[in-house]
């Protein structure tokens, strides 16, 4: 749920704020701890509020558990969700995915702080004010990093979509919606109902 920044946080006035396209990692960790998100990509500067129950929290918890035992049952990495970083490759401020996956063979990229490198796999949940962000900015950003696979879950709509990279572009590999089951390829064998991912 990012939205660009287009008025001063309250913390600063605006003369002391940097342009936008020019801020840093070190503006960044002055940023507050308001129970905002802020990311930062190519040095823009983007906000997102506290997440919506329904439409946000309940997807995202649906997915982490069904990932979550999956990925356990079989050894195949590790799985994250927000709050926690991914600092892809060419961007100094790390960004927090929804929902993110690092296979076994990768897991030296996982760090104390941060995981420092492209997941394999990336989930963005939509919201009224993110969709564009997610869409554009954030699939850029992953599809220019290595990401393998990226879903983006639809809560109005009550679709998701996966991604799969080949030859470096993202090509749209199923898009699902009620009655039916989303399918990854970089978890081969993982499937789950969409009406599973939104129920409440």
């Amino acid at each position: 749920m990012i939205n660009q920044i287009i008025r001063a946080p309250a913390f600063a006035p605006p003369e002391k704020l940097p342009e936008q396209g020019q801020w840093t990692y070190d503006d960044w960790v002055r940023l507050p701890d308001d129970g905002y998100r802020y990311e930062i990509l190519d040095g823009v500067l983007y906000m997102a509020p506290p997440p919506s129950i329904d439409e946000h929290q309940t997807p995202a918890f649906n997915l982490t558990l069904a990932f979550g035992n999956f990925i356990t049952q079989r050894d195949a990495g590790r799985l994250f969700f927000a709050p926690a970083g991914v600092r892809l490759p060419g961007q100094p401020v790390p960004v927090q995915p929804d929902i993110f996956f690092v296979a076994q063979a990768r897991r030296h990229i996982i760090r104390q702080q941060y995981c420092e490198g492209a997941p394999d796999l990336v989930i963005e949940i939509l919201s009224p004010s993110n969709w564009n962000y997610d869409r554009r900015d954030k699939f850029e950003a992953y599809q220019a990093a290595g990401v393998r696979e990226y879903w983006i879950v639809d809560p109005r709509a009550r679709t998701v979509e996966v991604y799969v990279l080949e030859d470096g572009l993202y090509l749209l590999t199923g898009k699902w919606g009620a009655g039916e089951r989303a399918k990854s390829q970089v978890l081969n064998e993982f499937e789950i109902a969409v009406d599973d991912i939104f129920r409440k």
